[in-house]
């Protein structure tokens, strides 16, 4: 009795899906929108106007400066915890593997 239910219910969703799907899809094809064609209105989005390799190298450049930022913080850090350590040897060694694995960060960043 269940499973009926599940069954029915499952092809009513997908009986609405395939209906709506190209009410969805269409919103392309049709012709009285006030957006018009051509490059000039993408343009007057606010989207980048450059080659594409442009936009990827300036998307590169920010990434790796936020990750430089972030490995920088990490380095902070982990010397605060170094000077925090008080003769705790665990923690002194645990701050000195966080200090090493920024360094790495901030140079794979750099480079």
């Amino acid at each position: 009795m269940l499973s009926k239910k599940i069954q029915a219910i499952s092809a009513s969703l997908l009986g609405h899906a395939l209906l709506l799907t190209p009410l969805l899809v269409s919103a392309q094809a049709s012709s009285g929108t006030s957006w018009g064609t051509g490059l000039s209105n993408a343009q007057a989005v606010g989207l980048p106007g450059g080659h594409i390799y442009q936009i990827i190298a300036s998307t590169l450049a920010w990434l790796l400066a936020i990750f430089g930022f972030i490995a920088v913080i990490g380095f902070v850090i982990s010397g605060v915890l170094y000077l925090t350590a008080a003769g705790n040897e665990s923690q002194a060694e645990q701050a000195k593997n966080a200090m090493k694995y920024s360094i790495i960060a901030f140079l794979a960043c750099s480079a």
